[in-house]
C-alpha cells in the first residue's frame, strides 16, 4: 500500500494538493482513500460535498476514489479514556475544578495524532491501493509521532517496576499522597496506546510511505518549509518532493503581476537551493478555485506533469548503518539525515542503550541497534546535511 502525507503551513493549499493527488490516482486505476486528520477539515469543501458529518466514515465520491474526515475526537476518547478518567480523578483529588481538570488533560495536538491511528486500521484492512493523507498544518503532527520512542522508554524500564510497587502497596500510597493510585486499566491503557502508535509509526516510516512538503513562493513559508524537512528527518520519515503552489505565470503579466512573479522567482530560486535533490513540482496560481474531482485531478495532472505521483523513492531513508558491523575494527557508522543543519546546530549524548540527538528545540531518543548496545561511541560529525556516529566495539581485557 502506498501512503503519501501531505503538510505544510496553514493555508498553503495542501489539502486542494492532497486531494488532487488522490483524484489523479483513483483516475489511474488505483484504489484511493484520501483522509484528512486535520481538525479543521477541508477535504469535503475541495471535491464540492456538502454534508461534512458523513465524511467521518469512508464515502465514494468518484469510482474508485472514497475521503474521509476523521473525527478526531471520537478517536481521542476511544484511546485516552482511561487515562483521562485516571487523570481527572487526581486532579478532582485535588481540588481542581472539574472543567479545568479537564482541560488540563488534554495533550495539546493529541486530537490529531491519535486521528492517524485510523491509518492502521486502513492498513490492516487491505482496501486500499494508495492512502493520501492531509495532516494538520506543520510537522507538529509527525513529530508527536516520536512519542512511541519516549513511551517505549518508560515502558521498558519503569512501568513494569512502577505496576508492582503500586499494585503492593496502592492503600498505603493512595493514603500517603492524599491522591488514588492508578490501577491495572490505566497501565494497561498506556501501553495499548503505545503499541497502537508504534504500528502508525512503522508505517509511515516504511518503504511505501513518504511525506510531500507543500508551500507557497513566500520567504516566511519557506522558513517553516526548510525546518520542518529536517526535522522530518530527525524523527525518521522521508520527504519525497515538494509542491510549490500558487505559482503566478509570468505570460501575460501586467506591472502588479509582474513584481510578483519577479519576487516568486526569488523565492523559488532559494527552494530549488534548500531542497536540492529533491522533485520541485509547481501548481500555477488559476483564475478560478479548483473544486470538484475533474478540476482537482487536472490541477494535480498539470502539476506532476510527466512525472509519477505515486512513484516510491529509491535509496536509503533518513536512517542507515554502515561498516563492517559489530567486530570490526573499522567500526560502525549510524548515519541520520539531518538536512540544511551544521555540527553547532546539533547536540549528541548518550544515555545507556540510546542515543540524545537536539536539534534546536526538538530531541529525539535514538535507541541503538541491539548488536551495537554494548559498544562505545568513537566520534560524531555532521557532513553534507548527515549526522554520523562511528561506534566502535570496547577492547577486552586480556586473560
Amino acid at each position: 500500500m502506498r501512503v503519501l502525507l501531505f503538510t505544510g503551513k496553514g493555508g498553503v493549499g495542501k489539502s486542494t494538493l492532497a486531494a488532487g493527488t488522490a483524484a489523479l490516482a483513483a483516475a489511474d486505476g488505483q484504489r484511493t482513500l484520501v483522509l484528512s486528520t486535520d481538525a479543521a477539515h477541508s477535504l469535503a469543501d475541495a471535491f464540492g460535498a456538502a454534508g461534512g458529518d458523513r465524511f467521518k466514515e469512508p464515502v465514494e465520491v468518484a469510482e474508485r476514489l472514497w475521503v474521509q474526515q476523521v473525527d478526531a475526537q471520537l478517536r481521542f476518547e476511544q484511546s485516552w479514556a482511561d487515562i483521562q478518567r485516571y487523570l481527572l480523578s487526581v486532579l478532582s483529588a485535588a481540588g481542581l475544578d472539574p472543567v479545568a481538570a479537564e482541560e488540563l488533560t488534554v495533550v495539546p495536538g493529541a486530537e490529531e495524532v491519535l486521528a492517524l491511528l485510523e491509518l492502521r486500521h486502513h492498513a490492516a484492512s487491505g482496501r486500499w491501493d494508495v492512502v493520501v493523507v492531509d495532516c494538520a498544518p506543520t510537522a507538529e503532527t509527525l513529530r508527536l509521532l516520536a512519542l512511541p520512542e519516549a513511551l517505549g522508554w518508560y515502558i521498558d524500564r519503569v512501568l513494569p517496576v512502577e505496576r508492582r510497587v503500586v499494585k503492593a502497596l496502592r492503600p498505603v500510597l493512595t493514603r500517603a499522597a492524599g491522591v488514588p493510585m492508578p490501577d491495572d486499566s490505566v497501565f494497561d491503557a498506556v501501553v495499548r496506546l503505545h503499541s497502537e502508535l508504534d504500528e502508525v509509526r512503522e508505517l509511515l516510516t516504511g518503504a511505501g510511505a513518504t511525506v510531500r512538503i507543500v508551500l507557497t513562493p513566500e520567504a516566511v513559508v519557506l522558513a517553516e518549509a526548510r525546518r520542518s524537512w529536517t526535522t522530518l528527518s530527525l524523527y525518521g520519515y522521508r520527504v519525497d518532493g515538494i509542491i510549490a503552489n500558487r505559482v503566478f505565470p509570468a505570460a501575460g503579466a501586467d506591472d502588479w503581476r509582474a513584481g510578483w512573479v519577479v519576487a516568486q522567482d526569488g523565492v523559488l530560486a532559494e527552494v530549488e537551493e534548500s531542497f536540492a535533490g529533491l522533485p520541485l513540482w509547481r501548481a500555477a496560481y488559476r483564475a478560478s478555485e479548483p473544486v470538484g474531482v475533474k478540476a482537482l485531478a487536472e490541477l494535480a495532472a498539470e502539476t506532476y506533469a510527466a512525472d509519477d505521483p505515486l512513484a516510491v523513492p529509491t535509496g536509503e531513508g533518513p536512517f542507515r548503518v554502515s561498516g563492517s558491523g559489530p567486530g570490526a575494527r573499522g567500526g560502525t557508522t549510524l548515519h541520520l539525515a539531518l538536512p540544511l543543519v551544521g555540527r553547532a546546530d546539533v547536540d549528541l549524548a548518550r544515555n545507556g542503550d540510546d542515543l540524545v540527538v537536539t536539534v534546536g528545540s526538538y530531541r529525539r531518543l535514538l535507541t541503538v541497534p541491539a548488536g551495537l548496545a554494548r559498544h562505545r561511541v568513537a566520534g560524531a560529525r555532521v557532513e553534507d546535511g548527515e549526522l554520523q556516529v562511528r561506534f566502535v566495539e570496547e577492547e577486552r581485557a586480556e586473560l
